[in-house]
């Protein structure tokens, strides 16, 4: 692929020529002759002039900081994105429904799909059209999936939950698992928690990616909503009849309890904890480990975690956090702590 062949795909602005096709894409310290990089952090512009790479993709504030033969481009993070994937084409399965998977006769399934190994689909279930549907998936009944989304092995949608279109879908995660939700009733001799039937579905829209082993719960009532292009880390926790806004990411191992409402365009990082009934405003940032336990109105950065130091120097620190209320206390009396 030469760089004429990028610019046709994808536009952007070339300077010179590469003298053999390209073959794929690599760091800006890694990349061999045959590979294309890219510049998008100001702080890695001393590495172009030791960079192997046969090409680069730079924005235009650094399109002469290199001879290289080169792509300008206004955003080149993700023009490489978009490069990447035209050396990364999804791959090929063969249509139709594999002889050891179960359909039931009430399904629609798409001529043009492809259904792997030991798959279940339930009744009044719908298929749309070029959807790829990995080994040991299990689809409940009532359940949508839109045309070209594509399953991994081992996905399990409970019944009446719904996905759009080009969605794609890790190993393992599970869609439509009943919500947390007991009543307590007890008594001064005993008593129990009273399970709460969780009747209401899930809702994913399109182009949305969920890491392997992310679980969303259904709703209690109503339904579980997950906005259009939202991306979702590997082993994330999505309570009932939450919703999460258009263009949301989310890292790895985050939980957000139930009824919590995100915004669009928040960006969460790994480890964080959103507590239940919360609404966090569009285009908030969370900082990685942070426990979120009031809701966010204004955009902007959020962190609450500590930072790393040596034990003992966090342990004279938790001293001190537990004498702030009597330092307080001083300072308003005029005396000491």
């Amino acid at each position: 692929m030469f760089l004429r062949d990028i610019q046709k795909a994808l536009g952007g602005d070339i300077m010179g020529e590469v003298g053999v096709a390209l073959t794929g894409v690599g760091t800006i310290d890694g990349a061999t002759a045959t590979e294309i990089t890219f510049l998008a952090n100001p702080k890695y512009r001393s590495a172009l002039s030791s960079t192997g790479a046969g090409a680069v993709i730079v924005g235009p504030a650094h399109k002469d900081l290199s001879s290289l033969p080169r792509i300008v481009a206004a955003n080149p993070y993700a023009y490489f994105a978009r490069v990447a994937q035209l050396f990364s084409p999804p791959q090929a399965f063969e249509r139709g429904v594999h002889v050891s998977s179960v359909v039931h006769a009430s399904a629609q399934v798409s001529p043009s799909a492809s259904v792997a190994e030991f798959v279940s689909i339930g009744a009044d279930t719908k298929i749309g059209d070029g959807v790829r549907i990995g080994p040991g998936s299990v689809i409940g009944r009532g359940v949508t999936i839109g045309a070209g989304t594509r399953l991994a092995a081992r996905v399990t949608m409970y019944d009446n939950c719904h996905i759009g279109a080009r969605g794609n879908i890790h190993s393992g995660v599970v869609i439509g698992a009943d919500g947390f939700g007991f009543a307590p009733d007890f008594s001064a001799t005993g008593g129990s928690w009273v399970k709460i039937p969780q009747t209401g579905g899930v809702r994913i829209g399109d182009d949305v990616e969920i890491g392997a082993n992310t679980t969303i719960d259904r709703g209690a009532i109503e339904d579980t909503v997950i906005g259009n292009d939202v991306k979702l880390d590997n082993q994330i926790q999505i309570g009932h009849n939450c919703l999460v806004g258009d263009h949301t990411i989310i890292s790895g191992c985050v939980g957000i309890a139930g009824s919590a409402k995100i915004g669009s365009r928040v960006m969460i990082g790994g480890a964080a904890g959103i507590l239940g009934h919360l609404e966090i405003c569009d285009g908030a940032i969370i900082s990685a480990m942070t426990l979120v336990t009031k809701s966010i109105t204004e955009p902007g950065t959020y962190t609450a975690s500590m930072p790393m130091m040596k034990h003992d120097e966090w342990l004279k620190n938790a001293v001190q956090l537990r004498r702030l209320d009597a330092l307080a206390d001083a300072i308003k009396k005029g005396g000491q702590p």
